[in-house]
């Protein structure tokens, strides 16, 4: 007997978030909208940003470029190699954005940095940070000014929240959320495992209905900014994400490392999860998927193949080339696996948690700030997120010259 993934109790429950959030088609279209940069820069003016996207309009046209790099290796690209998409996570919210941009145009002769391709922040959406103006503004600099391809937002469903909204999504959804008060009106989801206070390693912690607090979460914060690339670290929210977002083309998910896709048996398991959802054109609401750190550069391909044969389009792999100790395990180098896949005709994005040197915040205490905490340390955390980015840049560059195409940023052009 094949058993369904989400119960017809499940899918009223989603079916109801949806409607109470105005139904596919207009959080579809309010994503678009609010994706749009004079949209943005009109809101951002009224909310006290706009001093801080004319810096950043200003800084973007000192930014060193990839083709004046072509010119001086002249590259021979081999068609037969994968193409290489860099990745950065930490960037933290807007002040550690601003300062990482002004650091990239004050170092673009010395130390050059291409901009990311995609962008990977662990900020958790508080009220604040996605009402207030943060979120918007780092989303105009990254999204609209880089012209980075992707940034990913994530939600920690143990952070508090108004007790109302509770009350609400209970009365639409019929579930019931266990949760503490934490005063001032403010209730939190119970979490019952060892972690991080915003849940047990960066949110995985998805008991009994909590997805559906996942993904409120996920489409407050997309409406409200036209954020469109949410982290998903657990089985159950990647289940309700790719029901939820099937007929949300505005809307995807990344697969977290977090999640330990560390062999091709867990890697068939999502492919499984996402054909049960799939969209009429074959696509899923999972963008990426970031294979385990355990994996080996055979076992990455073998993954990508069985992508490939499973008929589902538009989703990508990631490895982590370096990270910090928090995450695996100390002086962890990717790089070499990395070339021996892009080399076999795989594609590949590489991702950086670290730049491989230890540095004040180049771990995940940095991604569990309060909102005052990261703004007080935003040079100290955007420090951080240069030299990871430096450091794709040189490992770009070194696959550039063996003939490997690498993307960047398309403000990097």
């Amino acid at each position: 007997m094949k058993y369904k993934l989400l119960s017809h109790s499940d899918l009223k429950a989603i079916d109801a978030l949806k409607e109470f959030h105005g139904g596919s088609n207009e959080i579809n279209q309010t994503i678009k909208k609010m994706r749009d940069l004079e949209t943005r820069k009109k809101i951002l003016n009224e909310r006290g940003f706009g001093e801080m996207i004319t810096d950043a309009e200003k800084w973007i046209k000192k930014f060193p470029k990839v083709e004046d790099f072509e010119k001086e290796i002249n590259p021979v690209y081999n068609k037969d190699f994968g193409i290489a998409t860099s990745q950065v996570s930490g960037f933290q919210g807007a002040y550690v954005t601003h300062f990482f941009m002004k650091k990239v145009a004050e170092t673009a002769k010395t130390d050059p940095v291409f901009i990311p391709a995609e962008m990977i922040s662990v900020v958790p959406l508080t009220d604040y940070y996605v009402y207030s103006g943060d979120l918007m503004a780092t989303l105009a600099m990254t999204e609209n000014i880089m012209q980075t391809s992707k940034y990913c937002s994530t939600n920690l469903i143990g952070i508090p929240h108004p007790e109302s909204r509770f009350v609400k999504l209970e009365e639409v959804t019929g579930k019931t959320f266990h949760r503490g008060d934490v005063g001032e009106n403010m209730s939190a989801i119970i979490l019952k495992n060892q972690g991080t206070a915003f849940g047990n390693f960066g949110g995985i912690e998805v008991a009994d209905d909590n997805h559906l607090f996942y993904l409120d979460g996920v489409i407050r914060t997309a409406k409200e900014n036209g954020a469109d690339f949410f982290l998903n670290p657990s089985w159950s929210s990647i289940i309700a994400a790719c029901y939820f977002g099937r007929d949300i083309p505005n809307l995807n998910f990344k697969v977290s490392m977090l999640l330990a896709t560390q062999n091709t048996m867990q890697f068939r398991m999502l492919l499984n999860i996402m054909n049960e959802y799939i969209r009429d054109d074959n696509t899923t609401p999972i963008y990426e998927i970031n294979i385990g750190n355990g994996v080996s550069p055979h076992n990455f391909i073998q993954c990508a193949k069985e992508l490939d044969e499973s008929g589902i389009k538009g989703v990508s792999l990631a490895a982590h080339i370096r990270i910090n100790p928090d995450l695996g395990i100390e002086n962890f180098n990717w790089i070499e696996n990395a070339h021996k896949v892009l080399e076999s005709g795989t594609n590949m994005t590489y991702k950086y948690e670290s730049d491989g040197t230890a540095r004040e915040f180049d771990t995940m205490a940095a991604y569990f700030m309060s909102d005052d905490e990261r703004k007080a340390n935003a040079q100290k955390i955007g420090d951080v997120i240069y030299y990871k980015s430096l450091r794709a840049t040189k490992d770009g560059k070194d696959m550039m010259k063996k003939g490997i195409r690498v993307r960047f940023g398309n403000g990097s052009y």
